[in-house]
């Protein structure tokens, strides 16, 4: 995103802008990592057996696939704030109403709207991408990463007090929703809103750039004729997204959003994603049962491992900028490099014959997979252009939402084999993403008049 004038990059206000967009992204994930671990209890107390707590799993994990992509579209057509509102107020509403569910069809409608609402990260990352150059992005997105992730971990300490309550799955539901209500009050309040929308001509550079070399002639035309059209308004010298005048006019932006996405040459990134994030689940999807059985290690200290792990990836992403200056933007050659790393911890974690090993394991891990997942993220965003940020991370999204509904019926699988068998599994996916992004990392290096920029 261009800056220019009193909204350059150190211009007075902008610090306040990207912290309270770390303060939204910690209070999401904290407000959601009270609730999600206690909803396989809550299920069986309403009477429910396994099998219905992962059908309430999977239907989140579906309507996330299939809504990711449409309301990361949908921010770059009506704008980051208003969808970024929209979806906190509906999804407080789904935490409140997942509150009062006194049977297993309310509960299952809850999440029904949670899985078609929340999507509060994609946004909030397409948001801090507009508002910040890009060679300062993977640095603020690791720290936005860091935040999140330290409201991950405490999230679920609270609500193993609050759960021992009479009552005590309703009242973390209620705070959920409260706190979700609170980030809408923060988002409502943000300074400079200006900043959250990306000046017009950039919107139309972008628009002729990637039409120069994807469209057709007659698209080159549309385009052409659309761009002249004011895509922006102004008002007292603040930029603004011109809203479309009907619903219909807005399905059909994001339906072109996805079409272009479609047809774009970014397969190859989203299959990498694919693939890691399927071995990371893969990796986890039964540490906890793994490790007790080959350790004979007490549920506190798996439970302290596990907390560790977390806290390790969240100071990672505080170093993730440093890092990336360190490999000087090529970050291709940084993935590469961390899906090695990680493909090596877990090959010595299916085979750790002490506790020890699987701490060093935990920890390497971190490190790799939150430097990877930067990494990915900057590479969609670098290919998107300033027009698709939001369907480019929400694409993302939905990619990673297919490998967590594959997660666990793979992990079920091999585990009949050998309590070992995801994480091999897991080094086996990884393995192949290696060998893609060393085949993109050779491309690149190819002098080529028409070569992609992925770093």
């Amino acid at each position: 995103m261009g800056f220019d004038g009193s909204r350059g990059p150190h211009a007075p206000g902008r610090p306040s802008l990207v912290l309270s967009v770390y303060l939204v992204g910690f209070l999401d994930l904290f407000a959601v990592s009270m609730v999600v671990p206690l909803l396989s209890r809550h299920i069986k107390l309403l009477g429910g057996s396994s099998t219905i707590a992962g059908l309430v799993g999977s239907v989140y994990g579906l309507l996330q696939l299939f809504s990711s992509t449409v309301i990361g579209s949908w921010s770059d057509v009506i704008g980051r704030w208003n969808v970024l509102l929209i979806t906190l107020i509906l999804s407080g509403f789904s935490y409140g109403l997942l509150g009062i569910s006194s049977s297993i069809p309310l509960l299952i409608l809850a999440r029904i709207a949670t899985g078609i609402f929340k999507h509060t990260q994609s946004i909030l990352k397409a948001l801090l991408s507009d508002l910040i150059p890009e060679h300062e992005r993977p640095n603020v997105m690791g720290k936005f990463s860091a935040a999140s992730s330290v409201g991950f971990i405490l999230g679920p300490v609270l609500s193993g007090y609050l759960v021992e309550l009479d009552g005590g799955f309703y009242t973390t539901s209620f705070i959920c929703c409260f706190i979700f209500f609170v980030n809408a009050g923060v988002v409502w309040r943000l300074p400079y809103k200006a900043w959250l929308y990306t000046p017009m001509k950039d919107l139309h550079l972008t628009t002729e750039v990637n039409c120069e070399t994807k469209c057709t002639t007659s698209q080159k035309e549309k385009v052409k004729n659309s761009t002249t059209e004011p895509m922006v308004t102004t008002t007292n010298g603040v930029t603004r997204h011109k809203s479309s005048s009907s619903v219909w006019n807005q399905c059909m932006l994001v339906g072109e959003n996805i079409k272009r996405l479609i047809y774009s040459n970014l397969w190859d990134v989203f299959l990498v994603r694919f693939l890691m994030a399927l071995a990371n689940l893969l990796y986890y999807s039964n540490f906890f049962l793994a490790v007790e059985e080959r350790f004979n290690v007490p549920p506190r200290l798996i439970g302290y491992l596990i907390s560790y792990g977390g806290i390790i990836g969240a100071l990672s992403g505080l170093i993730a900028g440093s890092v990336i200056r360190f490999y000087h933007r090529k970050m291709i050659l940084l993935l590469l490099h961390s899906g090695i790393l990680t493909c090596c911890m877990m090959v010595m974690y299916s085979v750790a014959a002490s506790i020890q090993v699987v701490v060093l394991c935990s920890t390497v891990l971190g490190f790799s997979t939150t430097i990877g997942r930067v990494c990915i993220t900057d590479m969609e965003l670098s290919q998107g252009g300033q027009q698709a940020r939001g369907t480019m991370i929400g694409a993302g999204q939905s990619v990673t939402a297919i490998a967590r509904i594959l997660a666990p019926l793979f992990s079920g699988i091999v585990q009949e084999f050998s309590v070992c068998g995801p994480p091999r599994l897991g080094a086996a996916l990884a393995l192949m993403a290696i060998l893609l992004m060393a085949s993109i990392h050779s491309k690149l290096n190819k002098p080529t008049e028409a070569k992609v920029k992925l770093h």
